[in-house]
């Protein structure tokens, strides 16, 4: 005789006496029970799994063409116009230049004195004034500055001064020569007392210019004696003093000339 395992009866002789808390007991219980679930649900996904698509299809047919397939309007976004790019104002339009005063010149034709006309060509003279042209015209006065075109007689015009030569065909010279020059700055230069006192001598530099008329003019100090300022200014007064050179001279013509004159203070 066969034995069914998942007989209640069986379970329970089984568990007889034993702790029927335990889970296995619960489980040997509902075996046949949750056997049969899981054959039912196991029929039920097999038969969907083959009739599921025919009932779709059966059921697709009985939709309409026209409702299968809509036509859905697609907005397409414009593309947005340019931006408005405001242009340069044009460059200002400059004022046309002031009209000037006109002459009508007619040029010369040979012709017979019948049919020359009255009207004489304008003068040199009055050319001057007016611009040449084929009519005369009263030109705008404000336009241009009259006085900036033609003189008034009244300019001051202030002329250069003459070049300052350094060396020329004939160089200038003191009246007498080097050695009445040597014997007027002995007589003449007073040793300052300061530096006498403090022993200080030496060798002073001095520059000028001999103007065409022989004047000694713009006497200055090149190098002077350290400690001793008082014998530069005594060798300046004395050449500021001098009389007339005899002026340089170049193509023939007297012209400024300067000159470098060394002047020797000592206490021997």
């Amino acid at each position: 005789m066969a034995t069914d395992i998942f007989d209640r009866d069986w379970v329970e002789l089984v568990f007889d006496g034993r702790n029927k808390k335990y889970g296995a007991y619960e489980m040997r219980k509902s075996a046949g029970r949750n056997t049969f679930l899981g054959i039912i649900i196991s029929l039920a996904l097999a038969v969907s799994a083959i009739v599921g698509p025919r009932i779709v299809a059966a059921l697709s047919d009985l939709i309409p063409e026209e409702e299968k397939f809509k036509n859905t309007e697609v907005v397409t976004m414009e593309e947005p116009p340019p931006l408005d790019e405001k242009e340069p104002p044009p460059p200002p339009v400059e004022p046309p230049p002031p009209l000037k005063s006109t002459v009508k010149f007619t040029p010369p034709v040979i012709e017979p004195d019948k049919d020359v006309p009255d009207e004489p060509p304008p003068t040199q003279d009055k050319l001057v004034e007016v611009d040449a042209g084929v009519k005369t015209e009263e030109g705008d006065k404000n336009g241009i500055d009259e006085s900036l075109l033609q003189g008034t007689g009244k300019e001051v015009v202030e002329e250069a001064p003459p070049q300052i030569f350094t060396v020329v065909e004939q160089m200038p010279e003191f009246p007498g020569g080097e050695g009445e020059m040597m014997k007027y700055l002995g007589s003449k230069i007073k040793y300052p007392a300061m530096e006498k006192d403090n022993n200080i001598s030496g060798r002073v530099f001095l520059t000028f210019v001999v103007e065409p008329n022989g004047n000694i003019t713009d006497v200055k100090e090149l190098r002077g004696v350290k400690g001793g300022p008082g014998l530069a200014q005594e060798a300046m007064r004395v050449v500021k003093s001098m009389p007339n050179w005899k002026p340089g001279k170049q193509n023939g013509k007297s012209v400024r000339v300067q000159f470098n004159l060394p002047v020797v203070f000592s206490l021997n």
